[in-house]
């Protein structure tokens, strides 16, 4: 079955970094994201990247400082997060989608708090 595992949120004060990983397995995956949650918030897109084509989305808010970049041989994906700010305090979320599947599957999230 697909599983997502993700790790590297944490505590951060605002101008640091962290680096999100997300390590799928259970199917080979057309593509993968990143989405954040904050409290009284919709989920929101991050960035995301689509497999075959090596195209990336990112959030307008988020340009210029963050980077999603995909190993496919460890099917792992990751957020590279530079110059942090309180407003990315978020849960942060993987998705991935399973080649030929209309949906995609969520991780458990990780927590990133960015302290002023």
């Amino acid at each position: 079955q697909v599983q997502l595992v993700e790790s590297g949120g944490g505590l951060v004060q605002a101008g640091g970094s962290l680096r999100l990983s997300c390590a799928a397995s259970g199917s080979i995956f057309s593509a993968m994201g990143w989405y954040r949650q904050a409290p009284g918030k919709q989920r929101e897109l991050v960035a995301a990247l689509t497999t075959s084509s090596r195209t990336t989305n990112y959030a307008d808010s988020v340009k210029g400082r963050f980077t999603i970049s995909r190993d496919n041989a460890k099917n792992t994906v990751y957020l590279q997060m530079n110059s942090l700010k309180p407003e990315d305090t978020a849960v942060y979320y993987c998705n991935a989608v399973p080649r030929g599947s209309p949906f995609g599957y969520w991780g458990q999230g990780t927590q990133v708090t960015v302290s002023s």
